[in-house]
């Protein structure tokens, strides 16, 4: 299967005072078969900002192990998932950049100039950005879809764009989304969800509020990540009115023998069943689109954790995807970074 083409901007106007949007994600393999899944792992598990451990220790276990074995189990679990829209992850995010490319332009009734990005994988961040330049953008914002700041994610980013600008002698004048953890738009957009998923299936008996897990030692190391995710947490759970009682922030996806954030989410569905609890909503709000992680991660494997366990039922709540309330709440964060001073 051929690697992904990028989004690219269609403009009618003139090539000059063009601002621009790099919708960045994380990224995915190009199709779900071992050696696709190799040559996005090890894109992705080369990064020293998503494993930290020394070099010398790290590349020769990633090479001489993880990547002998991992791509397999990997590529069997993307199977589960995938469509033929392609990689859920790349297809939402697809969507997402559709809808906000028009609402942007309406919003600030001039021509903008939109690529899409992943951080691994296709399509690239250097295509992504050489497309916005051929389009004679000059102010550039980079909007990265972590609502929480990870130096694994948003500072991996950031330093990779970076480096791409430089490769290109290309210097727009540069905007940044740091994160929108917080921001009052995203925490409704959440909260609709929501509420939309209970009026259609009916609510639980608790609430789990899911994140991405980082190690435990890097969050201990000043990274705020894990104090953004419990504030994302604990804005939405006001905002649906739930008590202490009906709801619980957890971590996900963890990987090797070090210690993780915690409560993992896994066990927490195994102590759920095993007091009893038969229906259990998660939702995921560090996700944007739906991904690996959400489709098979949560609403396939854990599911069956829950049940093997003694559960009945576990709801996930999708992702914000290409939802109307989200691309209205990215236009909001986008609009004050891209209009030219003085506008």
């Amino acid at each position: 299967m051929s690697a992904a083409r990028p989004l690219r901007p269609r403009l009618h106007a003139a090539r000059e005072n063009v601002p621009g949007v790099l919708l960045v994600n994380l990224g995915t393999p190009d199709a779900p078969e071992p050696e696709a899944l190799r040559r996005y792992l090890a894109e992705f598990l080369s990064d020293p900002r998503v494993v930290t451990l020394p070099r010398l220790l790290w590349l020769p276990l990633l090479h001489g192990l993880v990547l002998r074995t991992r791509p397999r189990k990997s590529a069997e679990a993307y199977g589960r998932i995938w469509s033929s829209r392609g990689s859920p992850l790349l297809a939402n995010t697809r969507a997402l950049a559709e809808r906000l490319t028009p609402a942007l332009r309406e919003a600030l009734n001039t021509p903008v100039a939109l690529a899409l990005g992943m951080r691994y994988g296709n399509p690239s961040l250097g295509s992504a950005l050489a497309t916005l330049k051929d389009a004679g953008v000059n102010r550039l914002l980079v909007l990265p879809l972590y609502p929480q700041y990870a130096a694994a994610t948003s500072g991996s980013t950031l330093a990779a764009v970076s480096e791409c600008l430089q490769r290109l002698d290309w210097s727009p004048a540069l905007e940044w989304v740091h994160d929108y953890h917080d921001d009052p738009e995203y925490i409704a957009a959440l909260a609709e969800s929501v509420r939309g998923h209970w009026a259609e299936r009916g609510r639980g008996e608790k609430l789990i509020i899911s994140f991405h897990g980082i190690p435990r030692q890097v969050s201990a190391s000043g990274d705020p990540y894990a104090r953004q995710c419990q504030a994302t947490a604990a804005f939405l759970a006001a905002r649906l009115g739930l008590t202490d009682s009906q709801w619980q922030i957890a971590f996900q996806s963890r990987f090797g023998p070090a210690e993780w954030l915690k409560p993992y989410t896994d066990t927490l569905l195994k102590e759920y069943a095993a007091q009893g609890l038969q229906r259990v909503d998660v939702i995921c709000p560090g996700f944007a689109a739906d991904c690996l992680e959400t489709l098979e991660e949560i609403a396939l494997r854990y599911t069956e954790t829950f049940i093997a366990a003694g559960g009945k039922e576990l709801r996930y709540v999708k992702a914000l995807n290409d939802r109307e309330a989200h691309v209205r709440m990215l236009t909001g964060l986008a609009l004050p970074k891209l209009r030219a001073p003085g506008v």
